[in-house]
């Protein structure tokens, strides 16, 4: 979406500062038409056959891959024919479930756009096909998305000078609307600029019923014995659940936000909405208005003066930060998520000294993310996991890397670990150097050398999914296709060296930090003997006091090292922290 500078900044206005600290954007020119007065209540919730739908659906998916994949397959001729067809038969089957998704609408959507995103783990044609699916959602009638919001906040009008009827974007489980607050201190015309997300009308109800279709089915997909050995199918829907419902509660939302918006309250390029926490409930959210150019209108961030590529690199450096540092990531970067706004706040294009042309590009950006409905968590040995395969692949230590996604879980029990690394070996010689576009397009030749060299491996398959790397694997594939997009010729290898380099550089500080704060202490920790001794013999019972004078100068002789002691462990402590402060200034200098 192209939109006027004019209308929507982020940047000092009028003095008004945001709930997170930012500067809210200005009031819009024009104003929004006023709601219906009377909103349309959505009608009684109906399963409408819902989960018989999804059932035979799913069904007969399942019998047609079991008699032509699996059963003739294996049939000489007849069976080549098959895999020739494949291809063509994905691609009818994504066809009828996209229809069936758009037609349901739901859990269904939902599922099509989670799908749509693991070109890591599925084919093209499957993927390709449910890609529509992200931006595909029909909206609900405006009426009954209104009904919603009064049943929430009350009177609505109390809220909102302004709600516009017609959504800004639907999504699978409810629609974001823009709106206006009513102006501040009797000023004329209109508030600040709001979006409110609005839950679609019955929607837990639907949730509840296609979720209960949907683990019938993954209990048929375990049943084979191929699939149940490499996945849990029912624990995987149970996550995948899981993380619908908290995309529901708009409060847990609501606090999604304002963590993000913690941890980027000092960048200079991240941008994350404040939230209006007093006009938000379990099923409304309303959040600053914050619309940009969304990330894949490459043509128009160009118009602007943007540079793609460093776009790009602030998407990866973004991730890199949120997963190996905060361990907190926005599970869900689609295109509808992710918006880049040019900086007015700054002068474009710079001064020049010399009387040099303007430069057409580099102009100041803010990356903006928006729905924090789905968020992923990284545990510290899940993270210390992937420090390590990310350092091993910087290192071409096909070894390391092997034991790292062992050790995250996608091998099998019992899977040759000495001959996954050396196809690892094998695949990280082939691709080492080449561009982002190269990987994403493999010479067949190729391939079909590695099947030969391999054919052991790919006939065992000793691979499995890790229940916890779904949502991960799910957006670090979303990035790789964005990143793709805003650079074609980006050097992924350049930034494998530089997030190596930097973690590599972390390891050996901590490093050094536990093993000097050893060496300084330890001679320290020395109890003299005779403090030990005195330790000891009032430990077992046996320590007796003596007031002779030769006795009582003896223990204060004790008392005095004791104090020693503990000066010195003191002197010790200050200058490890001394020493660690200087090294954590030097890593991070102050801006």
């Amino acid at each position: 979406m192209t939109i006027s500078e004019q209308d929507y900044v982020i940047g000092k206005q009028n003095g008004r500062t945001s709930p997170n600290g930012r500067v809210l954007p200005p009031e819009p020119i024009s104003s929004a038409p006023p709601p219906p007065n009377v909103p349309l209540a959505a009608p009684a919730f109906r399963t409408d056959g819902r989960t018989r739908r999804i059932l035979l659906f799913f069904g007969a998916a399942i019998l047609h891959f079991i008699g032509l994949d699996i059963i003739l397959g294996r049939i000489p001729l007849i069976g080549d024919w098959i895999r020739m067809s494949r291809p063509r038969r994905l691609r009818w089957w994504s066809r009828r479930f996209r229809a069936l998704a758009l037609d349901m609408g739901g859990v269904m959507i939902k599922l099509g756009q989670f799908l749509s995103a693991r070109v890591d783990v599925l084919p093209n044609e499957i993927t390709d096909e449910l890609k529509g699916l992200q931006d595909e959602a029909p909206p609900e009638p405006g009426g009954r998305i209104i009904a919603v919001l009064q049943a929430e906040l009350g009177d609505y009008h109390a809220c909102f000078a302004a709600v516009e009827e017609e959504p800004l974007a639907a999504a699978s489980l409810g629609q974001a609307h823009r709106a206006w607050l009513w102006p501040k201190e009797g000023r004329p015309g209109l508030g600040d600029a709001v979006v409110v997300k609005v839950q679609r009308p019955n929607i837990q109800k639907i949730v509840r019923t296609d979720l209960s279709a949907l683990r019938v089915v993954a209990r048929w997909i375990n049943r084979y014995p191929p699939i149940r050995k490499r996945a849990d199918v029912p624990a995987l829907m149970e996550e995948f659940a899981k993380t619908l419902w908290d995309e529901l509660d708009y409060e847990l939302e609501a606090d999604n936000a304002e963590r993000f918006a913690a941890m980027y309250a000092d960048s200079e390029q991240v941008y994350i909405p404040a939230v209006y926490r007093q006009y938000s409930t379990k099923r409304v959210i309303t959040l600053e208005n914050v619309e940009g150019i969304k990330i894949t209108d490459v043509t128009a961030m160009r118009a602007a003066g943007i540079d793609t590529a460093a776009v790009a690199e602030c998407l990866l450096d973004t991730y890199f930060h949120q997963i190996f540092y905060e361990g907190f990531f926005h599970a869900d970067p689609h295109p509808g998520n992710l918006f880049v706004l040019p900086r007015v706040d700054l002068p474009w294009p710079p001064p020049s000294a010399n009387g040099d042309e303007p430069p057409e590009t580099g102009r100041p950006f803010w990356l903006i993310f928006v729905d924090f409905g789905m968020v992923g968590r990284v545990p510290e040995m899940m993270k210390a996991q992937l420090r390590k395969a990310l350092i091993a692949v910087m290192q071409r230590d096909s070894q390391a890397l092997t034991e790292a996604y062992a050790d995250l879980g996608f091998f099998l029990a019992g899977a040759d670990l000495d001959r996954i690394a050396e196809a690892q070996d094998a695949v990280l010689e082939r691709i080492w150097g080449r561009s982002w576009l190269d990987l994403a397009q493999p010479d067949p030749a190729e391939v079909q050398e590695f099947s030969r060299e391999f054919k052991d491996l790919l006939f065992e398959f000793p691979f499995q999914v890790p229940q916890d790397f779904i949502y991960l694997g799910r957006a670090l594939g979303m990035i790789a296709g964005l990143v793709s997009l805003l650079n074609e010729e980006i050097n992924p290898w350049y930034y494998f060296d530089k997030y190596g380099q930097t973690l590599l550089q972390d390891e050996e500080i901590n490093i050094f930090s536990l093993e000097t704060a050893w060496d300084v202490i330890r001679p320290y920790l020395s109890t003299p003997a005779q403090v030990q001794r005195l330790l000891n013999l009032a430990e077992s019972g046996r320590l007796r006091v003596q007031t002779d004078r030769e006795t009582l100068r003896y223990y204060e002789k004790i008392e005095r090292r004791i104090g020693q002691i503990g000066w010195s462990i003191l002197g010790a402590a200050g200058i490890l922290s001394a020493t660690l402060l200087y090294l954590n200034r030097k890593k991070n200098p102050p801006k």
